[in-house]
C-alpha cells in the first residue's frame, strides 16, 4: 500500500506506541442527539464501517510482508478507534431485544437450523390462533343462545337492547 492509499484511511498522525491515530469526520462532528432512530443509524453505520475495516485488515494480514507492517498498524488502529466509537454510540441506544431472538441466536450457536425454529414458531402461532378462534366462536354461539332464551322470557327488553345496539353501531 502506498502513501495515497494510507491517506484514505483517515489517518492524522502517529502515536508514540507505533499506532497511527485516526479520527473520522463522523466522530469529530458527533453531537449529542436524543433521536433513537438516528442513534441506531449511527450504530449501524459504525458496524458497517467496522466490517469494512475487518475486511481490509484480513486482506493486509493474508498478504503480510515486512513492507505491509505500517498499513497493518494503521488498519489495526482504525479498527480500534471505530470499535471505541461504536461502543460510545451504542451507549445512546436503548434497544429491547425479545427473548425469542436470543433463543433463535442460541439455536444457531448450537448448530441447529433457524428455519426449523421459525417453522415451529409459526406452527405455534397457528395453533394459538385456532384456539382463540374456537373461543371466539363459542362466545358468539353463547351470545346467540342467550339472546334467543332472553327473547322468549323478556321480549320487550331484548327489543330495546337491540335498538340500543343498532343506534350505537350507527
Amino acid at each position: 500500500m502506498d502513501s495515497s492509499q494510507a491517506s484514505t484511511l483517515g489517518t492524522s498522525g502517529s502515536g508514540g506506541n507505533g499506532l497511527v491515530s485516526t479520527q473520522t469526520n463522523e466522530t469529530a462532528n458527533a453531537t449529542p442527539n436524543d433521536d433513537p432512530k438516528q442513534n441506531l443509524n449511527q450504530v449501524i453505520n459504525s458496524i458497517q464501517k467496522t466490517l469494512g475495516l475487518l475486511h481490509q485488515l484480513y486482506l493486509t494480514v493474508s498478504s503480510f510482508n515486512a513492507a505491509s507492517q505500517l498499513p497493518l498498524l494503521q488498519r489495526l488502529n482504525s479498527l480500534v478507534t471505530e470499535l471505541d466509537n461504536m461502543a460510545k454510540l451504542s451507549e445512546k441506544c436503548n434497544i429491547q431485544v425479545p427473548m425469542e431472538v436470543l433463543k433463535w441466536v442460541g439455536l444457531i450457536d448450537d448448530g441447529k437450523n433457524p428455519d426449523e425454529f421459525t417453522r415451529d414458531v409459526l406452527n405455534g402461532c397457528i395453533a394459538k390462533n385456532q384456539v382463540t378462534k374456537g373461543k371466539t366462536d363459542a362466545f358468539k354461539g353463547l351470545r346467540k343462545h342467550l339472546l334467543e332464551e332472553l327473547e322468549q322470557a323478556f321480549p320487550d327488553e331484548v327489543e330495546s337492547y337491540r335498538e340500543i345496539r343498532a343506534s350505537a353501531a350507527a
